[in-house]
């Protein structure tokens, strides 16, 4: 659910938290009131619950 009154980002960080201490920009929104996966609530105003209901999707291997 999102409140567009309210939808924006912050500025990019480095973030140091990749194998081998590698870096990464994150952003973080604003304006998000939840986002559901798999009927569970995982961000609510703006922040991670530490609910995990997803499951990692792969693609399957080619064929030779």
């Amino acid at each position: 659910m999102i409140d567009f009154d309210r939808l924006s980002s912050e500025a990019p960080y480095l973030v140091y938290d990749l194998p081998e201490n590698a870096k990464r920009y994150m952003q973080r929104p604003q304006g998000y009131d939840a986002t559901i996966c798999a009927g569970e609530v995982v961000l609510e105003n703006d922040e991670v619950t530490g609910a995990l209901p997803g499951r990692l999707v792969r693609s399957r291997p080619v064929a030779p």
